[in-house]
């Protein structure tokens, strides 16, 4: 679907929906179908998928876009498969007495919305866009996709292959820039989904509101990680490092900044320097390391750093190679750990989405606590430690959207749970069934008996003595 503006997304979305509401209801056939050719597409085309987003990147390994966004999202897929007939079935609801022994009843349906779009970010094109198309599918919907402007070549061959394995009225692919993006997010689909930073989500939601389109947002925000004092340090640190440096930090549910015992610092920031130069002895030449996504992005972490120093961070990096980084226009970052940070620090105000990682200390671990609950809502947090209290210490008194305990990230690769923020981190979710309903309209279905219930309660006018009876009976 070539890009032709505003008008041809108007255009697309009156024939999906045209089509949608001649179709209805979809059987389950057609969308089983639909999930099955965006799994064929996904296999046939993986390689040259991987492909493209190490060119966008400048260099992401192959084998790690494979597992993050093709695999990953196969399996998805195939979940969906799985349990979308169980979805689908309409739920029996209890009635109030008498009236079930009368013969009412009450049901919920989980229907189609309609047409759904999807604004997909570029840290992971593939995985961020076909991955909330799966639920989009098993619901009964059509979808309009705006991937990132930041991955060109990857949302190019998105819209080539979708074209080449779906109908317009079933998935179209929109690329531009952001007027593109602007554009798509004010047209009025049934739902809009969009992923990316909590400032873009805002703006998004500003734009559905005047249509009064439902929005799931999946945002991002400080990921905060707390190493109690009887966490595994050496096994927590290489943890965190896989997590902070997959994707050169680029991941929404990043560890975005340690909170640690102060007695134990030194271990904690060991621990995670080990585990970093064991996964990536080198990273100039190291193709299993990602490049950041694009100069704009790679010189706001590089401010961030100088802002830290210069405000009295010491910055150490992680560097086992002694490469010289000055050197090269590849925009590869080495994991750089900054301690001793304040909260006017560039790096604890905002999202880092990046290779840098803050420390925090602590005396008491209701200190970490507090200071997370007195800023916005995290889409994930992560525990390390064994002491049983103080981990359900730590997730009772917060809130996040998410949480791994004992690693980072995982929580997302879950199939069965939802995936989502609260607050400034995101609202909605999808993955489980959750994600099913989040894309249906759950509709409530009441039948009435033959029998005259109201008559029979004395709601019917002209009121007496039944209602009088009726009124003090339900009181009691």
């Amino acid at each position: 679907m070539a890009d032709d503006g505003t008008s041809a997304m108007e255009a697309v979305l009156r024939d999906q929906r045209t089509a949608h509401e001649a179709m209805r209801p979809e059987p389950m056939g057609l969308r089983k179908n639909r999930i099955e050719r965006a799994i064929r597409l996904l296999k046939e085309n993986a390689d040259e998928l991987c492909a493209a987003m190490s060119a966008d990147f400048g260099n992401r390994s192959p084998r790690q876009s494979m597992m993050t966004d093709i695999v990953g999202t196969v399996n998805f897929g195939k979940y969906c498969l799985k349990h979308m007939d169980r979805w689908a079935k309409a739920e029996k609801r209890h009635v109030q007495f008498p009236l079930g022994l009368l013969g009412a009843r009450a049901e919920l349906r989980y229907e189609p919305k309609g047409v759904i779009g999807i604004l997909s970010p570029w840290n992971f094109p593939v995985n961020l866009t076909f991955g909330p198309l799966m639920q989009v599918f098993a619901a009964g919907n059509r979808a309009m996709i705006k991937p990132s402007e930041f991955t060109e070549k990857t949302s190019a061959l998105m819209q080539d292959l979708v074209e080449a394995n779906f109908g317009a009225d079933e998935c179209a692919v929109f690329t531009g820039g952001p007027d593109i993006a602007a554009a798509f997010s004010e047209l009025p689909f049934n739902h809009l989904v969009f992923t990316g930073s909590t400032a873009t989500g805002r703006k998004v939601m500003e734009a559905a509101s005047r249509n009064l389109v439902p929005v799931t947002l999946e945002l991002g925000g400080k990921s905060p990680v707390f190493l109690g004092e009887s966490a595994d340090f050496a096994k927590a640190g290489e943890r965190i490092a896989m997590g902070k440096m997959m994707n050169a930090g680029q991941i929404c549910l990043a560890p975005d900044y340690l909170y640690v015992p102060e007695n134990k610092v030194d271990e904690a920031v060991h621990g995670v320097w080990q585990g970093a130069a064991q996964m990536y002895p080198s990273l100039l030449a190291n193709d299993d390391y990602a490049s950041i996504v694009t100069d704009r992005h790679f010189d706001r972490l590089q401010s961030m750093v100088q802002d830290a120093r210069d405000k009295g961070a010491e910055v150490i990096e992680v560097n086992p190679g002694d490469e010289n980084f000055s050197g090269t226009n590849s925009r590869k970052m080495p994991l750089t750990i900054l301690r001793n940070v304040t909260d006017d620090m560039q790096a604890m105000q905002e999202e880092i989405f990046g290779p840098v990682l803050p420390v925090k200390t602590y005396a008491h671990i209701d200190e970490a606590i507090g200071y997370v609950n007195r800023h916005d809502r995290p889409l994930g947090l992560y525990y390390f430690g064994g002491d049983s209290r103080e981990e359900q210490r730590v997730l009772e008194k917060t809130i996040s959207g998410g949480v791994t305990v004992n690693d980072v990230i995982f929580h997302v690769s879950m199939d069965d749970l939802p995936f989502g923020g609260v607050g400034a981190s995101g609202m909605g979710s999808y993955h489980g069934v959750e994600g099913f309903r989040e894309f249906s309209h759950a509709r409530s279905v009441y039948t009435q008996p033959k029998i005259d219930v109201a008559k029979l309660a004395g709601f019917k006018p002209p009121y007496g003595s039944k209602t009088d009876k009726a009124v003090r009976s339900q009181m009691k």
